[in-house]
């Protein structure tokens, strides 16, 4: 039965695929989606000059995608403190039902039409936390509230497949080709995306860090504080002597548990976490205030400050909304203290105020479901978890009204920005570390027949330490596209599909007509080219959990 459904849904695969047909070509250009000489893969449409203020303009060149790579996790055999028995992350819930939980409520955006306006403007964002709130849903069997559902975090949990800018801050690439979903008309899905240049681990700046831990009562539901302190355990592994670790815990009030230790005296920290056992309500308000206050206690100019908040994000006592929390604390995140917030648990979980608080904080928000999760946040992206490259990084998108008709923006309804501001220094956008990379999909459909520059990619951003503004931007053209979606590079295929899984999931209107059997073909035809990346494996496992869990008529 299984070998039938799989042939069934090449077929459908390979119908919708052969559906999308070429425009006809300009006489005078390069026909939409002509071949490049070189094999698919992303192109670089721009790099910034050697890290540092620059302002220039490319069109788009083939550069060598980068292989697929996963980095083992060392072995954590050694005997931990306390009583610290594994914790998978993975204990499953009393009952089917969740309560207590909050999402943001955010509307898809909207098609635009280019002649109302050609100008698309947002903060960037490396969160990842949707994703794995949603895989934890789907792991439980449980389906997942649409409004946990935050499409670009899928897209960006993935790798994009970006090469490392050479002696430059940021590269910007683009790519696109005919939407292998589209039911009316030829729907083409763009891909923008930023790639900010590696820091090895072994170069990385100090690290002071103050973790804020939540011992309140609800983090004993699932073991919930046991996970916090697996994930903890993985980070303090990674520190060394030139490193530095506080700890503030928080239940109905917060106080100073571990004062600023070095990162080499490894035992004393592991010792004060396992040591920790749920207590009180939730005072996260309190507990963010005397972080912030240590924090700023121990600031260091030369290392990386940085703020841990851990949680299930439910706070009760005291201040209660992420933005009254953040404007006590503005002061120290004005001063250069970021912030990580980690979500743990799922009944009793608020996404919303870890998120918020992230946003607002100069920071990224994960969410932790596994130690799994936790190797992959402080292992493989250690150094671009915890430090910064760019503060305040902003993309624009500038549509040619000559060649698109309209557009539309997957995901990052909650990061949007006013046109006007992308100029704007005062305005507060998002952060990169080094190595990130950050992609934002377009649905854009293109004017009969029209040929030439499709859009603009433009990125500004400050130094962190100078407060200097660099703007890069390159062009997108049309005959840049391909005309088959199959012949585009695998992982904007990955990209595509992510993204699509994650607007049915959210039962977005714009998902309406495509189908689980769909998004099925489409993820098992990935694990033909990246079948060695465990991301990708699970991602095509997760896409078939949540059909078997939906109510679709076969």
């Amino acid at each position: 039965m299984k070998t039938k459904t799989f042939i069934v849904s090449l077929c459908l695969l390979a119908l919708c695929l052969s559906a999308c047909a070429a425009p006809v070509a300009s006489p005078t250009q390069p026909p939409v989606g002509a071949e490049a000489p070189a094999a698919a893969a992303p192109a670089v449409i721009a790099q910034s000059d050697e890290k540092s203020d620059s302002s220039q303009q490319s069109h788009i060149g083939v550069a060598p995608m980068l292989p697929a790579a996963t980095i083992a996790a060392p072995s954590y055999d050694r005997n931990l403190p306390e009583a610290s028995a594994p914790d998978s992350g993975l204990a499953q819930p009393a009952a089917p039902a969740l309560n207590d939980t909050t999402f943001a409520e955010n509307d898809p955006n909207p098609k635009t039409q280019t002649n109302y306006d050609h100008l698309s403007t947002f903060a960037l964002d490396v969160d990842t936390a949707s994703y794995t709130v949603v895989r934890k849903y789907l792991e439980q069997g449980l389906q997942p509230d649409p409004d946990a559902v935050r499409p670009e975090e899928f897209v960006n949990y993935f790798d994009q497949g970006y090469r490392s800018p050479d002696h430059a801050a940021f590269a910007l690439y683009a790519d696109g080709a005919p939407s292998p979903l589209s039911s009316h008309g030829k729907t083409y899905l763009v891909r923008f995306g930023v790639k900010g240049y590696d820091i090895p681990d072994s170069e990385r700046k100090p690290l002071t860090l103050t973790f804020i831990i939540d011992i309140s009562g609800s983090m004993n539901m699932d073991n919930r504080l046991g996970l916090v302190k697996r994930t903890l355990q993985v980070l303090v592994d990674r520190l060394n002597g030139e490193d530095s670790v506080a700890i503030v815990v928080f239940g109905s009030t917060a106080r100073l548990h571990l004062p600023v230790t070095s990162g080499g005296d490894k035992n004393r920290i592991l010792n004060a976490i396992y040591s920790l056992e749920t207590e009180g309500s939730t005072n996260a308000g309190d507990g963010m205030r005397l972080g912030y206050e240590t924090a700023m206690s121990a600031f260091r100019p030369s290392s990386s400050n940085r703020v841990i908040f851990c949680s299930d994000g439910v706070a009760n006592t005291g201040l209660t909304n992420p933005d009254q929390i953040l404007d006590m604390v503005g002061g120290y995140v004005s001063e250069g203290v970021y912030l990580t917030t980690l979500g743990f648990g799922l009944d009793n979980f608020n996404d919303y105020l870890l998120e918020r608080l992230a946003d607002k904080g100069n920071g990224n928000y994960a969410y932790i479901d596994t130690i799994d999760e936790a190797r992959s946040l402080f292992i493989d992206q250690l150094t671009s978890t915890l430090d910064v490259i760019a503060k305040d990084a902003k993309i624009q998108v500038d549509f040619n009204s000559d060649v698109v008709a309209s557009y539309r923006q997957i995901g990052y309804e909650n990061r949007q920005l006013d046109d006007s501001d992308f100029r704007n220094d005062r305005v507060d956008a998002g952060e990169l570390g080094p190595g990130h990379s950050v992609a934002a999909l377009y649905e854009v459909t293109l004017h009969k027949g029209a040929e030439g520059r499709l859009a603009t990619l433009q990125m500004r951003w400050k130094d962190p330490k100078t407060e200097k503004v660099s703007e890069i931007n390159g062009n997108l053209n049309t005959w840049d596209l391909k005309n088959r979606f199959e012949d585009t590079d695998t992982r904007y295929q990955l990209a595509v599909t992510a993204a699509k899984f994650a607007e049915v999931l959210s039962n977005s209107p714009y998902a309406e007509g495509i189908h689980y059997y769909q998004l099925q073909a489409l993820a098992e035809s990935l694990t033909y080219k990246l079948g060695d990346d465990p991301d990708v494996v699970e991602f095509v496992r997760l896409v078939d959990r949540a059909a078997s869990l939906s109510n679709e008529n076969w």
